[in-house]
Protein backbone atom coordinates (compact mmCIF):
# COMPACT_ATOMS: atom_id res chain seq x y z
CA UNK A 1 0.00 0.00 0.00
CA UNK A 2 1.33 3.44 -0.94
CA UNK A 3 1.86 5.55 2.18
CA UNK A 4 2.60 9.28 2.07
CA UNK A 5 5.91 10.41 3.56
CA UNK A 6 5.87 14.01 2.30
CA UNK A 7 3.13 16.46 1.29
CA UNK A 8 4.14 15.94 -2.35
CA UNK A 9 3.14 12.26 -2.02
CA UNK A 10 -0.51 13.14 -1.37
CA UNK A 11 -2.95 13.48 -4.29
CA UNK A 12 -3.14 17.05 -5.59
CA UNK A 13 -6.42 18.94 -5.90
CA UNK A 14 -6.70 18.29 -9.66
CA UNK A 15 -6.35 14.54 -9.10
CA UNK A 16 -9.01 14.57 -6.40
CA UNK A 17 -11.42 16.63 -8.54
CA UNK A 18 -10.89 14.42 -11.60
CA UNK A 19 -12.43 11.40 -9.87
CA UNK A 20 -15.73 10.60 -8.21
CA UNK A 21 -15.39 10.15 -4.46
CA UNK A 22 -16.07 6.43 -4.84
CA UNK A 23 -13.31 6.09 -7.47
CA UNK A 24 -10.95 8.07 -5.20
CA UNK A 25 -11.62 5.85 -2.18
CA UNK A 26 -11.30 2.66 -4.25
CA UNK A 27 -7.96 3.87 -5.67
CA UNK A 28 -6.76 4.47 -2.11
CA UNK A 29 -7.92 0.98 -1.09
CA UNK A 30 -5.99 -0.54 -3.99
CA UNK A 31 -2.86 1.39 -2.95
CA UNK A 32 -2.78 3.55 -6.09
CA UNK A 33 -3.13 6.73 -4.03
CA UNK A 34 -1.40 7.48 -0.74
CA UNK A 35 -3.37 6.88 2.40
CA UNK A 36 -3.62 9.91 4.69
CA UNK A 37 -0.66 10.31 7.08
CA UNK A 38 -2.97 10.28 10.12
CA UNK A 39 -3.87 6.65 9.38
CA UNK A 40 -0.25 5.64 9.93
CA UNK A 41 -0.01 7.63 13.15
CA UNK A 42 -3.22 6.12 14.51
CA UNK A 43 -2.55 2.62 13.14
CA UNK A 44 -5.58 2.04 10.93
CA UNK A 45 -6.14 1.36 7.23
CA UNK A 46 -8.99 1.06 4.78
CA UNK A 47 -10.39 -2.46 4.68
CA UNK A 48 -13.54 -2.13 2.51
CA UNK A 49 -15.08 0.52 0.27
CA UNK A 50 -18.48 0.54 -1.39
CA UNK A 51 -20.98 3.23 -2.25
CA UNK A 52 -22.13 4.77 1.04
CA UNK A 53 -19.99 2.59 3.30
CA UNK A 54 -16.35 2.38 4.36
CA UNK A 55 -14.73 -0.01 6.85
CA UNK A 56 -11.38 0.64 8.54
CA UNK A 57 -9.33 -1.96 10.37
CA UNK A 58 -7.05 -0.76 13.15
CA UNK A 59 -5.37 -1.47 16.45
CA UNK A 60 -4.78 1.02 19.27
CA UNK A 61 -1.29 0.74 20.74
CA UNK A 62 0.55 2.23 23.71
CA UNK A 63 1.22 5.54 21.90
CA UNK A 64 -2.57 6.05 21.68
CA UNK A 65 -3.15 5.95 25.45
CA UNK A 66 -4.10 8.65 27.93
CA UNK A 67 -2.14 9.25 31.17
CA UNK A 68 -4.10 6.46 32.90
CA UNK A 69 -3.16 3.88 30.25
CA UNK A 70 -6.52 3.62 28.49
CA UNK A 71 -7.07 4.28 24.79
CA UNK A 72 -7.44 8.05 24.47
CA UNK A 73 -10.91 9.27 23.48
CA UNK A 74 -9.28 11.23 20.67
CA UNK A 75 -8.26 7.94 19.04
CA UNK A 76 -11.89 6.80 18.96
CA UNK A 77 -12.96 10.23 17.65
CA UNK A 78 -10.36 10.47 14.92
CA UNK A 79 -10.99 6.93 13.66
CA UNK A 80 -14.77 7.43 13.65
CA UNK A 81 -14.51 10.88 12.03
CA UNK A 82 -12.33 9.34 9.33
CA UNK A 83 -14.52 6.32 8.53
CA UNK A 84 -17.78 8.30 8.61
CA UNK A 85 -16.34 11.06 6.41
CA UNK A 86 -14.80 8.55 3.99
CA UNK A 87 -18.24 6.95 3.66
CA UNK A 88 -19.50 10.42 2.71
CA UNK A 89 -16.65 10.71 0.20
CA UNK A 90 -17.98 7.66 -1.66
CA UNK A 91 -21.12 9.66 -2.52
CA UNK A 92 -19.34 12.85 -3.66
CA UNK A 93 -19.60 13.45 -7.42
CA UNK A 94 -16.63 14.11 -9.69
CA UNK A 95 -15.55 17.75 -9.37
CA UNK A 96 -16.62 18.10 -5.73
CA UNK A 97 -15.06 17.70 -2.30
CA UNK A 98 -16.36 17.53 1.27
CA UNK A 99 -15.46 18.76 4.72
CA UNK A 100 -16.74 17.77 8.14
CA UNK A 101 -19.13 20.33 9.66
CA UNK A 102 -19.60 18.52 12.97
CA UNK A 103 -19.28 15.10 14.51
CA UNK A 104 -20.25 13.45 17.77
CA UNK A 105 -18.82 10.36 19.41
CA UNK A 106 -20.17 8.16 22.23
CA UNK A 107 -17.76 5.75 23.92
CA UNK A 108 -19.45 2.58 25.15
CA UNK A 109 -16.42 0.61 26.34
CA UNK A 110 -12.66 0.61 26.69
CA UNK A 111 -10.79 -1.00 23.81
CA UNK A 112 -7.97 -3.22 25.12
CA UNK A 113 -4.55 -2.22 23.81
CA UNK A 114 -3.47 -4.32 20.87
CA UNK A 115 -7.01 -5.48 20.05
CA UNK A 116 -7.98 -5.21 16.39
CA UNK A 117 -11.14 -3.23 15.69
CA UNK A 118 -13.38 -2.55 12.72
CA UNK A 119 -14.67 1.00 12.31
CA UNK A 120 -17.61 1.24 9.93
CA UNK A 121 -19.05 4.44 8.45
CA UNK A 122 -22.45 4.33 6.72
CA UNK A 123 -24.18 7.18 4.87
CA UNK A 124 -27.72 7.95 6.04
CA UNK A 125 -28.45 10.91 3.75
CA UNK A 126 -26.55 12.09 0.68
CA UNK A 127 -27.87 15.45 -0.45
CA UNK A 128 -26.64 18.02 -2.91
CA UNK A 129 -24.90 20.17 -0.27
CA UNK A 130 -24.88 18.09 2.91
CA UNK A 131 -24.37 14.47 3.80
CA UNK A 132 -25.08 12.69 7.10
CA UNK A 133 -23.52 9.42 8.20
CA UNK A 134 -23.12 7.30 11.31
CA UNK A 135 -20.42 4.95 12.46
CA UNK A 136 -19.38 2.42 15.01
CA UNK A 137 -16.25 0.78 16.34
CA UNK A 138 -16.52 -2.94 17.13
CA UNK A 139 -14.04 -5.62 18.12
CA UNK A 140 -12.88 -7.45 14.98
CA UNK A 141 -13.10 -10.85 16.66
CA UNK A 142 -15.94 -10.53 19.17
CA UNK A 143 -18.14 -7.84 17.55
CA UNK A 144 -18.41 -5.97 20.86
CA UNK A 145 -19.48 -2.34 20.45
CA UNK A 146 -16.91 0.18 21.73
CA UNK A 147 -18.11 3.49 20.26
CA UNK A 148 -20.71 5.08 18.01
CA UNK A 149 -20.74 8.37 16.17
CA UNK A 150 -22.56 10.65 13.76
CA UNK A 151 -21.33 13.31 11.35
CA UNK A 152 -22.64 15.99 9.04
CA UNK A 153 -20.47 16.97 6.08
CA UNK A 154 -20.65 19.86 3.64
CA UNK A 155 -20.37 19.01 -0.07
CA UNK A 156 -18.63 21.70 -2.16
CA UNK A 157 -17.98 22.13 -5.87
CA UNK A 158 -14.26 22.09 -6.64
Amino acid sequence: MFTAKFPADLPDRDTVLSMSGLDFMQAMLRGELARPPISGLLNYQIDQVEMGQVVFRGTPEFEHTNPLGGVHGGWYGAVLDSCMACAVMTTVPKGSVYTTLEYKVNLTGGIPLGMEILATGIVDHAGRTTCVSHGEIRGADDGKLYATGTTTCLIMKG
